[in-house]
Protein backbone atom coordinates (compact mmCIF):
# COMPACT_ATOMS: atom_id res chain seq x y z
CA UNK A 1 0.00 0.00 0.00
CA UNK A 2 0.60 3.42 0.02
CA UNK A 3 0.96 6.47 2.65
CA UNK A 4 -1.72 9.31 1.85
CA UNK A 5 -0.22 12.56 0.49
CA UNK A 6 2.21 14.51 3.08
CA UNK A 7 4.22 17.37 3.23
CA UNK A 8 7.79 17.00 3.86
CA UNK A 9 10.24 19.51 5.54
CA UNK A 10 13.88 19.11 7.07
CA UNK A 11 14.64 21.90 10.26
CA UNK A 12 18.26 22.62 11.04
CA UNK A 13 16.81 23.36 14.56
CA UNK A 14 15.42 21.94 17.39
CA UNK A 15 13.44 24.84 17.67
CA UNK A 16 12.26 25.29 13.71
CA UNK A 17 10.89 21.71 14.39
CA UNK A 18 9.24 22.66 17.83
CA UNK A 19 7.79 25.89 15.21
CA UNK A 20 6.90 23.36 12.73
CA UNK A 21 4.74 20.79 15.03
CA UNK A 22 2.81 24.04 16.63
CA UNK A 23 1.48 25.53 13.58
CA UNK A 24 0.05 21.98 12.14
CA UNK A 25 -1.37 19.93 14.63
CA UNK A 26 -1.66 16.71 12.55
CA UNK A 27 2.02 16.62 11.73
CA UNK A 28 4.61 13.51 13.28
CA UNK A 29 8.39 13.44 13.57
CA UNK A 30 10.81 11.47 11.59
CA UNK A 31 13.81 10.03 12.86
CA UNK A 32 14.10 6.40 11.51
CA UNK A 33 11.21 5.59 10.01
CA UNK A 34 11.22 1.91 11.40
CA UNK A 35 8.01 2.18 12.50
CA UNK A 36 5.97 5.40 10.65
CA UNK A 37 6.95 4.64 7.60
CA UNK A 38 5.56 1.01 7.69
CA UNK A 39 2.02 2.44 9.59
CA UNK A 40 2.11 5.25 7.02
CA UNK A 41 2.03 2.28 4.19
CA UNK A 42 -0.84 0.72 6.04
CA UNK A 43 -2.66 3.71 6.47
CA UNK A 44 -1.92 3.76 10.30
CA UNK A 45 -0.80 6.88 10.70
CA UNK A 46 -1.61 9.54 8.01
CA UNK A 47 0.33 12.88 9.03
CA UNK A 48 -0.29 15.76 7.47
CA UNK A 49 3.17 17.02 7.61
CA UNK A 50 6.35 14.69 8.30
CA UNK A 51 9.09 16.69 9.92
CA UNK A 52 12.33 14.97 9.58
CA UNK A 53 14.89 15.73 12.18
CA UNK A 54 18.27 13.67 10.76
CA UNK A 55 19.73 17.07 9.89
CA UNK A 56 19.20 18.42 13.50
CA UNK A 57 22.95 19.08 14.77
CA UNK A 58 23.33 17.31 18.31
CA UNK A 59 20.79 15.08 18.54
CA UNK A 60 22.92 12.13 18.11
CA UNK A 61 24.68 11.67 21.05
CA UNK A 62 25.22 8.69 23.94
CA UNK A 63 26.80 10.25 26.71
CA UNK A 64 27.28 8.78 30.44
CA UNK A 65 27.44 10.92 33.97
CA UNK A 66 25.53 11.83 36.62
CA UNK A 67 24.55 8.16 36.69
CA UNK A 68 22.58 7.91 33.89
CA UNK A 69 22.48 7.39 30.25
CA UNK A 70 21.24 10.43 28.20
CA UNK A 71 20.23 8.92 24.59
CA UNK A 72 19.93 11.81 21.71
CA UNK A 73 16.59 11.32 19.09
CA UNK A 74 18.81 10.52 16.17
CA UNK A 75 21.08 7.52 18.24
CA UNK A 76 20.23 4.61 16.44
CA UNK A 77 19.22 1.21 18.46
CA UNK A 78 22.85 -0.70 16.67
CA UNK A 79 24.97 2.06 17.94
CA UNK A 80 23.32 2.27 21.75
CA UNK A 81 23.44 -1.36 21.81
CA UNK A 82 27.05 -1.92 20.80
CA UNK A 83 28.59 0.79 23.06
CA UNK A 84 30.37 -0.42 25.55
CA UNK A 85 29.89 2.40 28.16
CA UNK A 86 26.63 1.90 28.07
CA UNK A 87 26.34 -1.41 28.25
CA UNK A 88 28.80 -0.86 31.82
CA UNK A 89 26.48 1.64 33.16
CA UNK A 90 23.34 -0.80 32.56
CA UNK A 91 23.66 -3.51 30.53
CA UNK A 92 20.19 -4.50 30.77
CA UNK A 93 19.90 -2.14 28.18
CA UNK A 94 21.77 -4.33 25.72
CA UNK A 95 20.46 -7.50 26.79
CA UNK A 96 17.15 -6.43 25.34
CA UNK A 97 17.97 -4.05 22.16
CA UNK A 98 19.44 -7.74 20.82
CA UNK A 99 15.30 -8.55 20.87
CA UNK A 100 14.56 -5.32 19.10
CA UNK A 101 13.73 -6.47 14.97
CA UNK A 102 16.81 -7.68 13.52
CA UNK A 103 20.43 -5.45 12.30
CA UNK A 104 18.89 -3.72 9.41
CA UNK A 105 16.22 -2.19 11.21
CA UNK A 106 18.11 -1.77 14.36
CA UNK A 107 20.90 0.28 11.88
CA UNK A 108 18.17 2.79 10.88
CA UNK A 109 15.65 3.02 14.13
CA UNK A 110 16.48 5.07 17.08
CA UNK A 111 16.08 4.21 20.64
CA UNK A 112 14.04 7.61 21.32
CA UNK A 113 11.65 6.63 18.18
CA UNK A 114 10.70 3.64 19.58
CA UNK A 115 9.73 5.05 23.14
CA UNK A 116 7.45 7.66 20.71
CA UNK A 117 5.65 5.38 19.27
CA UNK A 118 5.14 3.73 22.17
CA UNK A 119 3.92 0.00 20.92
CA UNK A 120 2.97 -1.63 24.56
CA UNK A 121 4.47 -5.04 23.03
CA UNK A 122 7.69 -2.73 22.22
CA UNK A 123 11.13 -3.58 24.48
CA UNK A 124 12.64 -0.15 24.78
CA UNK A 125 9.31 1.34 26.07
CA UNK A 126 9.80 -1.43 29.34
CA UNK A 127 13.32 -0.63 29.57
CA UNK A 128 12.53 2.90 30.46
CA UNK A 129 9.71 1.96 32.70
CA UNK A 130 11.99 -0.81 34.27
CA UNK A 131 14.71 1.27 35.13
CA UNK A 132 12.94 4.30 36.29
CA UNK A 133 14.02 6.17 33.12
CA UNK A 134 12.36 9.80 31.53
CA UNK A 135 12.26 11.50 28.53
CA UNK A 136 13.15 15.30 28.06
CA UNK A 137 10.97 17.35 26.10
CA UNK A 138 11.29 20.36 24.21
CA UNK A 139 8.06 22.46 23.50
CA UNK A 140 6.46 26.05 22.75
CA UNK A 141 6.65 26.79 26.13
CA UNK A 142 10.29 25.43 27.01
CA UNK A 143 11.40 21.88 27.90
CA UNK A 144 9.97 19.48 30.88
CA UNK A 145 10.93 16.23 31.54
CA UNK A 146 8.39 13.07 31.80
CA UNK A 147 9.02 10.37 33.95
CA UNK A 148 8.57 6.98 32.01
CA UNK A 149 5.48 5.91 34.17
CA UNK A 150 3.80 9.49 33.22
CA UNK A 151 5.28 9.13 29.95
CA UNK A 152 2.99 6.26 28.63
CA UNK A 153 -0.69 6.32 28.33
CA UNK A 154 -1.68 3.55 26.29
CA UNK A 155 -0.93 1.54 23.02
CA UNK A 156 0.92 4.00 20.98
CA UNK A 157 -0.33 6.82 22.99
CA UNK A 158 2.06 9.20 25.31
CA UNK A 159 1.89 12.35 27.15
CA UNK A 160 3.61 14.36 24.88
CA UNK A 161 1.73 17.41 23.78
CA UNK A 162 1.36 17.78 20.20
CA UNK A 163 3.50 21.03 20.08
CA UNK A 164 6.31 18.46 21.49
CA UNK A 165 9.19 17.02 20.50
CA UNK A 166 11.04 14.20 22.11
CA UNK A 167 15.30 15.19 22.04
CA UNK A 168 16.37 12.90 24.57
CA UNK A 169 15.60 9.53 26.66
CA UNK A 170 17.28 9.07 29.87
CA UNK A 171 18.23 5.46 31.50
CA UNK A 172 19.48 5.44 34.74
CA UNK A 173 22.70 3.42 35.22
CA UNK A 174 22.67 0.32 37.81
CA UNK A 175 23.58 0.49 41.38
CA UNK A 176 27.03 -1.15 42.47
CA UNK A 177 26.20 -5.18 42.43
CA UNK A 178 22.68 -5.07 40.74
CA UNK A 179 21.48 -8.42 39.15
CA UNK A 180 19.71 -8.08 35.99
CA UNK A 181 17.55 -10.28 33.36
CA UNK A 182 15.45 -9.65 30.41
CA UNK A 183 13.41 -12.42 29.37
CA UNK A 184 10.53 -12.38 26.09
CA UNK A 185 8.52 -14.68 24.04
CA UNK A 186 7.50 -14.67 20.13
CA UNK A 187 7.22 -16.78 17.38
CA UNK A 188 9.96 -15.67 15.36
CA UNK A 189 13.37 -13.94 16.74
CA UNK A 190 12.58 -10.12 15.98
CA UNK A 191 9.06 -10.41 16.61
CA UNK A 192 6.85 -7.96 19.21
CA UNK A 193 6.90 -9.50 22.39
CA UNK A 194 4.21 -12.28 22.76
CA UNK A 195 5.02 -11.40 26.70
CA UNK A 196 8.42 -9.65 28.18
CA UNK A 197 9.58 -9.43 31.72
CA UNK A 198 12.40 -7.61 33.15
CA UNK A 199 14.31 -7.27 36.36
CA UNK A 200 16.34 -5.48 38.15
CA UNK A 201 17.82 -6.17 42.23
CA UNK A 202 19.91 -6.31 44.38
CA UNK A 203 20.68 -7.81 47.51
CA UNK A 204 21.65 -6.61 50.76
CA UNK A 205 24.68 -8.07 53.43
CA UNK A 206 22.55 -10.68 54.33
CA UNK A 207 21.76 -11.92 51.11
CA UNK A 208 18.29 -10.57 51.07
CA UNK A 209 16.61 -8.54 48.44
CA UNK A 210 17.31 -4.95 48.79
CA UNK A 211 15.69 -3.42 45.99
CA UNK A 212 13.72 -4.33 43.12
CA UNK A 213 11.85 -3.43 39.65
CA UNK A 214 9.99 -5.64 37.94
CA UNK A 215 8.27 -4.69 34.36
CA UNK A 216 6.51 -6.17 31.92
CA UNK A 217 5.74 -5.67 28.23
CA UNK A 218 3.12 -7.41 25.41
CA UNK A 219 0.82 -8.16 28.42
CA UNK A 220 -1.22 -4.89 28.51
CA UNK A 221 -2.32 -1.38 26.92
CA UNK A 222 1.15 -0.18 27.56
CA UNK A 223 4.60 -1.38 29.84
CA UNK A 224 3.95 -2.03 33.12
CA UNK A 225 5.80 -1.98 36.35
CA UNK A 226 4.54 -5.46 38.53
CA UNK A 227 3.71 -3.49 41.88
CA UNK A 228 2.72 -6.49 43.48
CA UNK A 229 4.95 -8.88 42.92
CA UNK A 230 7.70 -6.57 43.58
CA UNK A 231 6.20 -6.43 46.99
CA UNK A 232 6.62 -10.18 47.20
CA UNK A 233 9.78 -10.25 46.47
CA UNK A 234 11.19 -7.24 48.32
CA UNK A 235 13.08 -8.16 51.89
CA UNK A 236 13.02 -12.09 50.91
CA UNK A 237 15.54 -14.44 50.62
CA UNK A 238 14.61 -15.43 47.54
CA UNK A 239 13.47 -18.92 47.82
CA UNK A 240 11.49 -21.22 45.48
CA UNK A 241 8.02 -20.22 47.38
CA UNK A 242 8.64 -16.44 47.06
CA UNK A 243 10.12 -16.44 43.21
CA UNK A 244 6.99 -18.69 42.64
CA UNK A 245 4.49 -16.66 44.15
CA UNK A 246 5.61 -13.17 42.41
CA UNK A 247 5.37 -15.06 39.29
CA UNK A 248 1.89 -15.90 40.13
CA UNK A 249 1.38 -12.54 41.03
CA UNK A 250 2.43 -11.19 38.07
CA UNK A 251 -0.09 -12.78 36.18
CA UNK A 252 -3.04 -9.83 37.22
CA UNK A 253 -1.31 -7.77 35.23
CA UNK A 254 -2.04 -9.31 32.20
CA UNK A 255 -5.19 -7.83 30.41
CA UNK A 256 -4.34 -8.40 26.61
CA UNK A 257 -6.89 -10.24 25.52
CA UNK A 258 -6.30 -13.43 23.38
CA UNK A 259 -5.08 -12.98 20.03
CA UNK A 260 -3.83 -15.12 16.57
CA UNK A 261 -0.65 -15.91 18.85
CA UNK A 262 -1.86 -16.71 22.26
CA UNK A 263 -4.97 -17.12 24.34
CA UNK A 264 -5.61 -14.93 27.24
CA UNK A 265 -4.85 -18.09 29.57
CA UNK A 266 -2.16 -19.09 27.84
CA UNK A 267 -0.33 -15.41 27.85
CA UNK A 268 -0.85 -15.77 31.86
CA UNK A 269 0.96 -18.97 31.89
CA UNK A 270 4.13 -17.97 29.76
CA UNK A 271 4.31 -14.64 31.79
CA UNK A 272 4.45 -15.99 34.84
CA UNK A 273 7.52 -18.52 33.82
CA UNK A 274 8.93 -15.49 32.17
CA UNK A 275 8.99 -13.40 35.37
CA UNK A 276 10.32 -16.19 37.16
CA UNK A 277 13.03 -16.78 34.88
CA UNK A 278 14.11 -13.07 34.99
CA UNK A 279 14.06 -13.29 38.78
CA UNK A 280 16.34 -16.10 38.93
CA UNK A 281 18.30 -14.94 36.50
CA UNK A 282 18.61 -11.54 37.69
CA UNK A 283 19.24 -12.82 41.51
CA UNK A 284 22.22 -15.29 40.09
CA UNK A 285 23.52 -11.77 38.86
CA UNK A 286 23.74 -9.59 41.94
CA UNK A 287 26.68 -9.75 44.22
Amino acid sequence: MKPSLFDYVAPRSVDEAVGLLKEDSGAMILAGGQSLIPAMNMRLASPSRLIDIQNIPGLSHITIGNGKIAVGAMARHREVELHDGVAAANPVLRAALGHVAHIPIRNRGTVVGSLCHADAAAEMPMILVLTGGSVQVAGSDGGREIAAQDFFQFHMTTSRQPDEMVVEAHFPALPPGAGFAFEEFTRRHGDYAIAAAGCILTRNGAGAVATVALAACGVSSKPLRLAAAEQILAGSRLTAADIKAAGDAACAAVTAPGDMHATAGYRKHLFATLVRRAVERAAARAQ
